[in-house]
């Protein structure tokens, strides 16, 4: 039986390389892989991450309903994992997603949400942004 978790991690940083390289398809594929392996191992940290980055790229496809979709499946489980800091980037990623659709205030209600979650684990840049 092989390491499905090592197995998992590496097709989603994989996945990262070709979103850094623009290869938004590749990267999709290759987190697509990784999700259904995070979860028969329970890894709930990772398949909030990999949630997340999944939304990443469907946010810069510009097709923003999947982007929320993804976004509102990693925010229960950065809860649930108490990952404050990734809570706070999936917060941001949804208000963004808002924002760049018109929806201000929606917008507004996310980002406030985030901004003492990026205090509270001191990430000063992001409480910038």
């Amino acid at each position: 039986m092989g390491d499905r978790g090592g197995e998992a991690t590496t097709l989603h940083n994989i996945g990262s390389v070709y979103n850094s390289l623009g290869e938004k398809q590749k990267a999709l594929d290759y987190y697509n892989q990784a999700l259904p392996l995070r979860r028969a191992v329970g890894d709930r940290e990772g398949q909030a991450i990999t949630l997340n980055n999944i939304g990443n790229v469907y946010n810069l496809l510009g097709e923003k309903q999947q982007a929320l979709d993804y976004y509102n499946q990693a925010l229960p489980l950065r809860r649930a994992v108490g990952d404050r800091g990734g809570e706070a980037t999936t917060l941001t990623n949804i208000g963004s997603v808002y924002d760049s659709l018109g929806e201000k205030q929606k917008a507004l209600d996310y980002y406030n949400q985030a901004l003492p979650l990026r205090r509270a684990v001191g990430d000063r840049g992001g409480e910038a942004t």
